[in-house]
């Protein structure tokens, strides 16, 4: 897994993207694969990579995009003005699963919102996800907050 390298996502990687969002029993349910891809997912596109706020990254290994996440850098009142950093939409390529490089992502990540000057790194999860759960504790990620949602 040496051969990760993590770049800013091109338009040109959306369906290679979705098709990782849409690869769990949780993505399938709300993602839509077809092409051409949704109109949906080229606006919230052009929409992260016009913000400097947000950083929608991919691994790759040669040229096969293997892993993909958001990050989102929000300043805030709280903690004497502290910025933090939100990581979210964590996908591996089944191909790729189980090999180190989901470790690698958030090794990355977690660097790139050091480099930024974040005090924190902030992630949800969904609560049945409970390999993931097992995942970001290893890592050090600690359970302090619970989440809401509210569908509109």
């Amino acid at each position: 897994m040496s051969g990760i390298v993590f770049r800013r996502a091109r338009e040109a990687d959306l369906p290679a993207i979705v098709a990782m969002l849409a690869d769990d029993e949780l993505g399938k349910l709300r993602e839509d694969t077809g092409l051409p891809l949704a109109q949906g997912y080229l606006a919230a596109f052009e929409a992260i990579d016009s913000d400097p706020n947000q950083y929608l990254a991919v691994a790759t290994e040669g040229d096969a995009i293997v892993g993909t996440l958001q990050l989102t850098f929000i300043a805030g009142l709280s903690r004497k003005g502290a910025l933090r950093g939100q990581i979210e939409a964590v996908r591996v390529a089944a191909s790729h699963r189980s090999k180190g490089v989901g470790q690698k992502m958030f090794e990355w990540a977690i660097d790139e919102c050091r480099a930024r000057g974040c005090i924190l790194v902030q992630l949800t999860t969904d609560r049945d996800r409970l390999d993931a759960h097992r995942f970001y504790d290893r890592l050090g990620f600690e359970p302090s907050h619970l989440g809401y949602k509210l569908k509109l």
